[in-house]
């Protein structure tokens, strides 16, 4: 009877087990050190301080939403364009690295909920009069975006057939260019854009342009969010719940206080 019970446990013991692996995978368990990338320089989400440590925005509410979910979290730095490979090749077990929510993305891995939505913006040189809703008089133009970002696939579907799409490994490459004189435009992330590049002055060397852009939600999404392999359920609802409670107790918006100027939060998202 014992050899027979053991027997049966350990049948039935290999069939649950067949039964999770089929339905979609065992559960990963929780890594006692839970390794964050993040693409440097993002300022002011992220960026290296002169003693050689991250800082910033991403830094700060990362290391907060472990406290709050009581993991160990180390930080890995990540080129963007890589940034979701090494996260399916294992390199580290979660992206916090401003990443919108957008179908495509979610083919591959498991978003938290959002934390932060921003627009994107048209930048040019203050003295160069462009009528971006002109698509004719675009013709020959260039533009500059981060190559992979939503930004990058926004303006090659949107206008690849009259701008001169330039793609750079990181905005600050795109500022330059923008800044030499070595591109007619930029498209990028609002606050980004505010923080590295003087526009918002009549007297400084560049403006915006255009209306605000954050549609379609099928290319930027509903937010920035954190994202998994989508096995990891449990670690990425332990994140969900961190979310969730420094919006809450106010946290959140005393973060974004020390960083910004406006507002970012998304207390209306969350609260659906």
């Amino acid at each position: 009877m014992k050899t027979r019970t053991t027997t049966m446990k350990a049948l039935l013991s290999a069939t649950c087990m067949a039964t999770l692996l089929i339905s979609g995978g065992v559960m990963a368990k929780t890594p006692d050190n839970v390794k964050l990338a993040i693409d440097v320089p993002y300022e002011p989400f992220v960026y290296r301080a002169p003693g050689g440590e991250l800082e910033g925005f991403e830094i700060d509410l990362g290391n907060e939403l472990c406290k709050r979910a009581q993991l160990e979290c180390s930080w890995v730095e990540q080129p963007w364009d890589g940034i979701i490979p090494g996260l399916l090749a294992r390199k580290y077990d979660a992206i916090l690295s401003s990443m919108a929510i957008t179908p495509e993305r979610e083919r591959q891995v498991l978003f938290s909920i959002p934390y932060y939505n921003t627009p994107s913006i048209w930048i040019t040189a203050r003295d160069r009069d462009i009528d971006i809703d002109d698509r004719d008089s675009l013709k020959g133009l260039s533009v500059g975006v981060q190559r992979g970002s939503i930004r990058d696939v926004y303006v090659t579907e949107m206008y690849g057939d009259v701008l001169d799409v330039r793609r750079y490994g990181s905005s600050q490459d795109v500022e330059n260019d923008l800044e030499s004189g070595r591109l007619d435009l930029a498209f990028e992330d609002y606050p980004l854009a505010i923080e590295s590049i003087d526009f918002r002055n009549d007297d400084s060397p560049f403006k915006q342009i255009g209306t605000e852009i954050s549609t379609p939600k099928r290319i930027f999404g509903s937010g920035a969010a954190m994202a998994f392999r989508t096995r990891d359920k449990a670690l990425a609802e332990k994140f969900n719940q961190a979310i969730r409670d420094v919006y809450s107790d106010g946290t959140f918006d005393t973060l974004m206080n020390k960083y910004f100027d406006y507002d970012l939060s998304i207390h209306s998202e969350l609260a659906k």
